[in-house]
């Protein structure tokens, strides 16, 4: 908890490593050190803007906060030759250490090689079905605390706290927690009967919510925030008097080599208690982006797609069904997806008797569906709703069945004014359908409005919107830093780690690179003789 004299003493000291002395007047006043829920426009430059206060947001938070893991002694990794490597350098922290060479040869559900070799560390065999403990133990360590600030729209916890209420999670309550709080210890301390591993996301999302109180970090989270914009400031080499500029796009191209990259600008507004917006500016030398991808949920792009009683989430579904729109002897509702999200909504429809038309691309035999990596006993709801699929699809021959019927490889055409849609096959035959209301549930992108060309550059494929899935944003792949955009980072789904468990991975790859740069700006400090009179 930064809240002692001393400890607001080391906060300043850490600031007066980034900046000249004749700032630190300014840096007294920055609202990251007050006691302040409000963001204040500040000329001084944060060390770190983390946008996004999930999971993802919150663990980098926790690391920059000076948090480090250790070997611990008591435990070992039953990967002999990780373990080894792990023992060469048992005196430095996991971030002290080369990642590259600890994740060599690990292989796991992420093909990010650190949130491979950090979940392995925190989950040993997780994916065998094992339950061993963590090998790592954590330290509080301040002086290497970064200045930061993180940025939400809501409560820290992101989208969780938006989430469908009646569903259980997909993973464990114990991938779900952060590093130094047990989810287990907290939830049992919440309720007295723990029935399974599976929990509710709305534990989830308070688990979070009180992550952030108990580790201190209350101090770097400002809630309520919308950003607008996020643009790199340029300085031109010629100017005198050595103002960062905001450069036009067609300018910086004409003259690049007149130009240096200097520091982020981003610019938003915070709603205040009365719900009016107030704007603020920030500078940071650095950007973490960890706003996940559940901001815009995807559409179909087909004709009469925004009729009203088409919908694009669980949410919307679960109030029409509780305001009574789907009581007694009514057409059926059509979902459309193969994902999770689509069998809950499946599930949903099913437990209050309301007949579902499933229509989804893909056969029910294609070894990417998301069913057929979840075993049976654990999960046995979604795999109720694979079993309709395969058994229960739809035949030339009959109508449709009373409760469920699936379509694989159909695709929606269109829908109708008179709340009837069109189903193409694969084949090109046509059918229609009268409704009582579609669910279109066939994933989410993120909201990156706030960046250059909607942040499609940033994607292995710049001609194309960021998803978790088919365009993630491309880093590299040990610091999470954008290969085309330095000094701006990147993690969680936005990076392909929809998982919790393996998001973590992308706080300690920043927390490493950050950290190794600021030795380095601490160092250079110090040549200059810049230590002189700060003490």
């Amino acid at each position: 908890n930064y809240s002692d004299t001393e400890t607001e003493g080391e906060i300043f000291n850490s600031f007066v490593q980034y900046f000249d002395d004749n700032l630190v007047r300014k840096v007294k006043a920055m609202p990251l050190v007050e006691e302040t829920s409000l963001l204040e426009d500040s000329s001084v430059t944060l060390p770190v803007v983390i946008i996004g206060n999930g999971p993802s947001g919150i663990c980098l938070s926790y690391m920059l906060s000076g948090y480090r893991p250790y070997l611990s002694s008591e435990t070992i990794h039953p990967n002999t030759i990780l373990h080894s490597k792990l023992e060469e350098a048992r005196h430095l922290s996991i971030v002290d250490q080369d990642l590259e060479y600890l994740s060599e040869g690990l292989e796991g559900r992420s093909s990010n090689p650190v949130a491979v070799l950090f979940d392995t560390l925190l989950h040993p065999d997780a994916d065998f079905g094992y339950d061993y403990p963590s090998i790592l133990h954590w330290k509080l360590e301040q002086h290497h605390y970064i200045p930061h600030l993180v940025l939400g729209k809501g409560p820290p916890g992101g989208a969780w706290h938006n989430m469908e209420g009646s569903m259980l999670t997909i993973s464990f309550g114990n991938w779900m927690e952060l590093p130094g709080l047990k989810f287990k210890d907290w939830v049992s301390s919440k309720r007295r009967n723990l029935k399974g591993d599976r929990v509710m996301p709305e534990e989830i999302a308070r688990y979070y919510k009180h992550y952030v109180k108990v580790m201190g970090l209350q101090k770097n989270f400002r809630e309520n925030t919308y950003i607008t914009s996020v643009s790199r400031l340029y300085r031109d080499q010629g100017d005198s008097d050595g103002q960062d500029r905001d450069i036009s796009t067609e300018h910086l191209q004409i003259e690049k080599s007149k130009f240096v990259k200097r520091n982020w600008e981003i610019r938003g507004y915070q709603q205040i208690t009365d719900g009016s917006p107030v704007p603020f500016c920030l500078f940071a030398e650095n950007v973490a982006l960890a706003t996940g991808t559940l901001d815009s949920p995807a559409h179909l792009e087909v004709e009469g797609e925004d009729f009203p009683f088409v919908f694009h989430s669980m949410p919307e579904f679960g109030a029409a069904i509780s305001k009574g729109k789907f009581r007694g002897k009514v057409d059926p509702v059509l979902i459309v997806g193969s994902g999770l999200t689509a069998a809950d909504a499946v599930l949903c429809a099913y437990n209050n008797n309301i007949p579902v038309i499933h229509v989804f691309r893909r056969r029910v035999t294609d070894a990417s569906l998301i069913f057929k990596q979840l075993p049976k006993k654990l999960y046995p709801e979604y795999h109720k709703v694979y079993h309709m699929m395969c058994t229960q699809s739809y035949s030339t021959d009959s109508n449709l069945l009373s409760d469920y019927t699936s379509f694989p490889e159909h695709h929606v055409l269109s829908f109708m004014s008179d709340m009837k849609c069109v189903l193409q096959s694969v084949s090109g035959l046509k059918k229609i359908f009268k409704l009582s209301a579609a669910v279109v549930l066939i994933g989410s992108h993120p909201d990156l409005s706030f960046l250059k060309e909607q942040g499609c550059y940033l994607g292995h494929n710049s001609s194309q919107p960021i998803t978790c899935k088919s365009n993630p944003v491309e880093i590299d792949a040990y610091t999470y830093e954008c290969v085309k955009e330095a000094n701006l980072f990147a993690l969680g789904p936005l990076v392909g780690d929809n998982f919790v468990r393996f998001l973590k991975g992308g706080a300690l790859g920043i927390t490493r690179c950050l950290t190794i740069r600021q030795k380095k700006k601490q160092h250079l400090f110090v040549e200059r003789g810049g230590g002189d009179g700060i003490a």
